[in-house]
């Protein structure tokens, strides 16, 4: 049975969306969750753009780290957003991350820009530039945006919110199949998982928690095609709706 981990083998059993009104949706969740690959898969099937704010966060971490800048200086850090270009460019199989005009898509995948934007993240000034950057970039509508604040914080008023959650072990596991990280078992990735919850739900600025009003989706025993079509039904649902009052 397949499950969130093979997201990217599959195809979204949604049809006839497209020609609808364009939505704001927002994907908010706990690391592993899978919100990534659903944006990803939901934004392609849709031909939304998907605004990856993960990816913003960890292309700041890594200009951080290249240029010693430290993750406890907050002053320092905002400083060099302020100097910073981030920008996503959709393609076929997701978004490209450019840094000051450089590709560094892969790079911010490893395993020290991903703890590094971690701590980068708790700052609450620069959650406000990327809040301020994220909003810009989803201005026109037809986005899709995922990450940890986007309901509450970002787009309060998305027309769709979702929360993606499961059981951190279960989490853990799908990380640990996605990017075995080298010479972590997959006992210390959850562990790492459960840290990096601990301070996402208890930091000050826009902690981890559900919009009042999103759907909330506990992928833990689901497959696929279950969260696709939840979250796809919604979708379904609200561009009727919108339909029916334009």
């Amino acid at each position: 049975m397949d499950r969130i981990s093979d997201f990217r083998s599959h195809k979204l059993p949604i049809t006839n969306l497209k020609s609808a009104k364009k939505l704001v949706i927002a994907i908010d969740g706990p690391a592993g969750a899978g919100k990534s690959t659903l944006a990803a898969r939901l934004a392609q099937k849709l031909g939304y753009i998907n605004l990856e704010s993960g990816a913003m966060y960890r292309a700041l971490a890594l200009k951080a780290l290249a240029s010693k800048v430290s993750l406890d200086d907050e002053a320092a850090l905002e400083l060099l957003a302020g100097q910073s270009r981030i920008e996503l460019r959709p393609e076929a199989d997701g978004n490209r991350v450019l840094l000051d005009g450089r590709d560094v898509s892969h790079r911010i995948r490893e395993q020290d820009v991903t703890e590094a934007a971690s701590r980068l993240s708790v700052h609450p000034r620069v959650r406000a530039w990327m809040v301020a950057r994220q909003r810009e970039m989803g201005a026109q509508g037809g986005i899709i945006m995922e990450g940890r604040d986007i309901g509450t914080k970002v787009f309060p008023d998305a027309d769709i919110k979702i929360f993606l959650d499961a059981a951190p072990e279960v989490r853990g596991d799908r990380r640990f199949r996605q990017t075995p990280q080298a010479n972590l078992p997959p006992e210390a990735v959850i562990a790492e998982l459960r840290e990096r919850d601990r301070r996402d739900r208890t930091r000050a600025a826009s902690p981890l928690v559900p919009a009042k009003d999103a759907l909330i989706i506990d992928s833990t025993g689901m497959t696929i095609d279950e969260v696709i079509a939840q979250a796809g039904a919604m979708i379904a649902a609200r561009q009727k709706q919108r339909a029916a009052t334009d």
